[in-house]
């Protein structure tokens, strides 16, 4: 009973995460390994879990999504769809371990850029988003990476939409939908894997969702300037966290 406890808690802070920077499935990939399930498995639950919560975080944000300067929406969608496909094929082919060593510094670099992106770019007139070919090659590479594992999910796409051109809250409130967009591909994918552990999933997914609505409202509220220290904290610690993970000190 405990280990759902666990579960529920991880969750609930899990949607909270998703909402403002990313990274939730950091927080439930551990806890549902917590409950008995083997890496693979938690993965592949933590994604179907987390995206009832994604869904109704998105519509509650839904009027701060914005398409980029030289990229619409719908495209930013579309984008997200496909590579979302790809990833979670991709995960069902090949095993985690290589990408799981590679995520971290995905993550660290991300929020990097992200830091340079809030407070070191210039924003004077010389300054340019990011053209129309990188934004659209960003975000696809980052849509594999979100059907595939999709820890730190969103401080890549947070550093993505930023350097592209949208403020920090259009940015935080786009990828929310977009991240439920790549995980609706991987979703529909997962539901025909026995890796599901349904039980697991019920939790974990009322939990989320209540942490997604809270999360939803403190991104529309939170001073921006406070919003981008707290997403580049979140970052580090995050990051910090997944190194510690593949160096097997901690599971």
């Amino acid at each position: 009973m405990i280990t759902f406890v666990v579960l529920f808690i991880a969750a609930f802070c899990a949607g909270v995460q998703n909402a403002l920077a990313g990274g939730g499935s950091f927080l439930t990939f551990p806890a549902l390994m917590f409950t008995g399930l083997d890496a693979r498995a938690a993965n592949i639950t933590s994604t179907v879990a987390l995206f009832p919560g994604q869904i109704t975080t998105g519509f509650a944000g839904r009027k701060n999504v914005s398409g980029l300067p030289q990229l619409s929406f719908k495209v930013l969608f579309g984008v997200s769809l496909i590579g979302g496909v790809f990833g979670a094929l991709l995960l069902l082919m090949t095993p985690v371990s290589i990408f799981e060593f590679l995520v971290p510094w995905l993550v660290l670099f991300a929020t990097f850029v992200f830091l340079w992106g809030s407070f070191f770019r210039k924003t004077n007139g010389n300054s340019k988003p990011l053209g129309l070919g990188t934004s659209l090659v960003m975000q696809f590479a980052i849509s594999v990476y979100g059907g595939y594992f999709g820890g730190g999910i969103g401080i890549l796409m947070l550093a993505a939409l930023t350097i592209a051109g949208l403020d920090v809250r259009k940015a935080g409130a786009t990828k929310n939908v977009l991240a439920g967009v790549m995980n609706a591909s991987a979703v529909l994918i997962f539901l025909f894997s026995r890796d599901v552990a349904w039980t697991q999933v019920m939790v974990a997914s009322v939990a989320s969702i209540a942490g997604g609505q809270i999360g939803a409202y403190a991104l529309k509220r939170v001073n921006e300037k406070l919003l981008r220290i707290c997403i580049i904290i979140l970052g580090f610690g995050l990051a910090v966290g997944l190194f510690v993970k593949a160096h097997g000190v901690i599971i």
